[in-house]
């Protein structure tokens, strides 16, 4: 019997690793179904989905320089995944599109749309920046330093500024010293 591609077969787990399990095959062939094809879930431990002796029904995945690759998981149903909203994309589906980007509207049908405006950028009736958000109060500015203050941010440059020097000096006669 010729093993290909697609093909269903019975067989029974003979061994059981951490990475899959070896299943023998009509025609005493042995083929390995990795842990990755035991399940559609997540499977952490794979001896508490197969144990050795268990009859499986296996489908053949592939044929490679004689090992035969196995999978459980594609003949069992796939779940119903929920019905989770979309991730909302930023383009308004009801706009015309072309060929390179967005295509320009008078700032009436923009709005009557609700979309992008020439003059007010992103329209704020349907959700924009500042929807539903409290206004700041405006910054007031910030008082002047005094002489301390300036100096101990020249010194505190100066300090980064020499100490990037040095650790290049020493990263160079370390190099240097290695050719020797």
């Amino acid at each position: 019997m010729e093993l290909t591609v697609g093909a269903v077969l019975e067989g029974k787990v003979k061994s059981i690793t951490n990475f899959g399990a070896f299943v023998s095959l009509p025609e005493n062939k042995t083929g390995m179904v990795h842990i990755s094809e035991v399940a559609n879930a997540y499977v952490s431990d794979i001896r508490q989905h197969l144990t050795e002796g268990q009859d499986v029904k296996v489908m053949v995945i592939g044929c490679e320089n004689g090992k035969i690759n196995l999978s459980i998981k594609r003949l069992e149903p796939k779940p119903q995944r929920e019905n989770a909203p979309r991730p909302n994309n930023f383009r308004n589906n009801n706009a015309p599109r072309r060929e390179g980007g967005f295509q320009k509207k008078d700032d009436e049908q923009a709005q009557n749309e609700g979309g992008y405006s020439q003059n007010r950028g992103y329209n704020q009736n349907r959700g924009g920046y500042n929807q539903n958000r409290p206004q700041r109060a405006p910054m007031q500015p910030a008082a002047p330093k005094t002489a301390d203050q300036l100096f101990e941010e020249k010194l505190k440059a100066f300090m980064s500024e020499s100490d990037n020097k040095l650790s290049g000096i020493r990263a160079d006669h370390r190099t240097k010293s290695r050719r020797r």
